[in-house]
Order: C-alpha cells, then sequence, then structure tokens
C-alpha cells in the first residue's frame, strides 16, 4: 500500500494581502458560502469569503470600486430584508 502525503504549497509573498491569497476565478470550499471578487489597483483580483474583509489594505482599493462595494451591500441589505422575518 502506498501512503498518499497531502503536498502544502508555499506561496510568494507578492500573493498574500494581509495574509490573504489573491485569487481570481476561484470559489470557497462550500458552495453554500457566498464570496465576492473584489478588484484591486494593482490590477489583481481578491476572491474572500467574508470575514477576511476586515483585514482588506484599503489602499488596494480604487474609489469606483468603492462606490460599487456601497451599491452592491444597498442591494444586499435589500436582499436581506426580502428573505428575513419580520419580528411580530
Amino acid at each position: 500500500a502506498v501512503l498518499q502525503q497531502t503536498v502544502s504549497r508555499t506561496l510568494p509573498a507578492s500573493g498574500r494581502v494581509q495574509g490573504m491569497l489573491k485569487r481570481s476565478k476561484s470559489v470557497p470550499q462550500h458552495k453554500s458560502v457566498p464570496f465576492v471578487n473584489i478588484p484591486l489597483a494593482d490590477g489583481q483580483t481578491l476572491c474572500t469569503a467574508g470575514g477576511d474583509l476586515r483585514n482588506i489594505d484599503v489602499q488596494l482599493l480604487n474609489q469606483d470600486t468603492v462606490q460599487h462595494i456601497h451599491n452592491l451591500v444597498s442591494e444586499l441589505t435589500v436582499l436581506c430584508g426580502k428573505v428575513t422575518p419580520k419580528p411580530s
């Protein structure tokens, strides 16, 4: 029997933003977890599934990107309002 070992690849520091991996066209492991792709000022894209958002270096965001994020937040707030039961 041959034992299979999990090999972890080491990524260069230039591929990380505050400890997060910059990737395009990637999705989280769990299909039920929503994620966002955020274009960065250096032309790369950050794919994140939520909790890491607080660690983003805001210097990497274009003003246009920030405006699009504001618009998305508004639309997501409306969407959540439609599916969240109102307390009685």
